[in-house]
C-alpha cells in the first residue's frame, strides 16, 4: 500500500551555506547548477537528495558521502520510512516550476517544498525494488550518454588529423589513394559558394505548414525547435549550407551550420544565410566552415555578434584539390555522425522509456 505523505514528514530539509571561508580540500561543493569546487570541511555526510533554492530549481541531485552545498541548494537528511534514492525518483517527477515563488530568477521556499504531497510504499522492500529497477536503467542511460561523448571526442580528434593543422598544407592522416595528390589549396567561402540572405517569415508561421522555417533556433537546437510555413520566401535545395549570422555574446549558435538533405522542404529565415556550393563537395564544405574559428573570432563576448556577408565570404580555409578526396573525407566524417545520431536516438528512447515507466509505477502527484 502506498501512503500519502508530505515531504517534510519523510525527511528534513537543510540549508546550504557559504563556503568561501573554507580552505581547499577534497570535499565537493555543489550549487543548484552542480559541482562548483572542493573544500576541506563537509556540511553533511550521507545520502541526500538536493534541489535548487534559487536558479536551477528543476534538476534534483543525488549525493552520497561527504559534501557541502551553498545557499542556492537545499539538501535533505534524517529520512523517515523513505529510502533517499526513492525520494530522488519522486523529486524527478515533480513539476518544480509549479512551486516557483519568484517572478524573476526561479526560487523555491523550504516550507513550500515540505508541504508537497507525495506517495510512498509502506514496505521498504518495494521501495528498494523500484530503486534497483531505475538504477539499472540509469546505468544504461549513462553508458549510452558516455558513448555519445566518446564518439564526439573521437570525431573532434579525427578532424584534427584529417584536416591540415595551422600553417600546414597537408593533413597528418591521408587516405592511401591520395598520398600523392598534392597540397591542399587555400580558399575562401567567396570562391566556393553563392551567397543569399534569408527572408523574414514571422508573419507567415503556420503550425501545419508544409515547409520548415530554418531560423537560428532550429539550427542551434539541432532541429528540436521547429516552425513551419506554407509561404517559403527563400527555398533551400539539397546540398545548400545554412549558417547562423546573429547570436548573443558567447552563444553557441553563431556560425553554426545546417546542411540541407532534400529539396522543397526548408525555407531560410532572416539572420541565417544560404550558401550554395559551386564545385566543392557540399558535405566537406559543411565540415570545414561549421563553427569555423575564423568566424567565431568575430564574437567579442560582450555584445551580440552579427556576421555580415563579407565576413562570411572572407572566411579562410583549405580544401583538397581533388573532388574524390573531398568526398572520401566527407563520407568518413558522415559515418561518425551517423553513429552519433543512432546513439542519440537510443538515448532519447531510453529516457522516454524511463519517463513512461515512472508514470506507470508511481501514483500521479497532485
Amino acid at each position: 500500500r502506498w501512503i500519502p505523505n508530505k515531504i517534510d514528514h519523510v525527511c528534513k530539509i537543510g540549508n546550504g551555506r557559504d563556503y568561501k571561508h573554507l580552505s581547499a580540500g577534497n570535499i565537493p561543493v555543489y550549487g543548484s547548477g552542480g559541482y562548483m569546487t572542493s573544500v576541506d570541511k563537509f556540511l553533511y555526510d550521507g545520502e541526500s537528495v538536493c534541489i535548487g533554492r534559487k536558479g536551477t530549481i528543476d534538476k534534483p541531485i543525488f549525493l552520497t558521502g561527504k559534501f557541502w552545498t551553498v545557499d542556492t541548494l537545499f539538501y535533505t537528511y534524517a529520512f523517515h520510512k523513505c529510502l533517499p534514492k526513492f525520494l530522488y525518483l519522486i523529486f524527478q517527477q515533480i513539476n518544480w516550476y509549479k512551486y516557483n515563488e519568484a517572478g524573476g530568477v526561479p526560487s523555491l521556499l523550504k516550507t513550500t517544498i515540505g508541504n508537497i504531497n507525495i506517495f510512498i510504499p509502506n514496505n521498504e522492500n518495494e521501495q528498494k525494488k523500484i530503486v534497483d529497477c531505475f538504477s539499472s536503467l540509469d546505468d544504461l542511460i549513462n553508458a549510452v550518454a558516455d558513448k555519445i561523448e566518446t564518439l564526439k571526442e573521437y570525431k573532434k580528434g579525427l578532424m584534427q588529423q584529417l584536416f591540415p593543422a595551422e600553417g600546414k598544407t597537408i593533413p597528418a592522416i591521408r587516405f592511401p589513394e591520395f598520398q600523392n595528390a598534392g597540397e591542399w589549396k587555400d580558399t575562401t567561402l567567396g570562391e566556393e559558394v553563392y551567397y543569399e540572405n534569408g527572408k523574414a517569415h514571422e508573419n507567415d508561421i503556420n503550425e501545419t505548414g508544409k515547409y520548415i522555417v530554418v531560423n537560428s533556433k532550429f539550427i542551434s537546437t539541432d532541429g528540436e525547435v521547429v516552425k513551419y510555413t506554407d509561404n517559403p520566401s527563400c527555398l533551400a535545395n539539397k546540398g545548400d549550407i545554412l549558417m547562423v549570422l546573429s547570436d548573443v555574446p558567447n552563444g553557441r549558435a553563431i556560425a553554426k551550420c545546417f546542411i540541407v538533405d532534400c529539396n522543397n522542404k526548408y525555407t531560410v529565415n532572416q539572420r541565417v544565410c544560404k550558401l550554395t556550393p559551386k564545385k566543392a563537395v557540399a558535405l566537406l564544405l559543411y565540415y570545414s566552415i561549421n563553427r569555423n574559428p575564423f568566424l567565431l573570432a568575430f564574437d567579442d563576448g560582450i555584445k551580440q555578434t552579427n556576421l555580415k556577408k563579407d565576413d562570411v565570404l572572407n572566411c579562410l580555409f583549405r580544401l583538397p584539390q581533388e573532388p574524390q578526396e573531398q568526398q572520401r573525407i566527407a563520407d568518413c566524417l558522415l559515418s561518425v555522425d551517423e553513429l552519433i545520431s543512432t546513439e542519440t536516438a537510443k538515448l532519447d528512447q531510453l529516457k522516454a522509456h524511463k519517463k513512461g515507466l515512472m508514470q506507470q509505477l508511481f501514483p500521479k502527484l497532485q
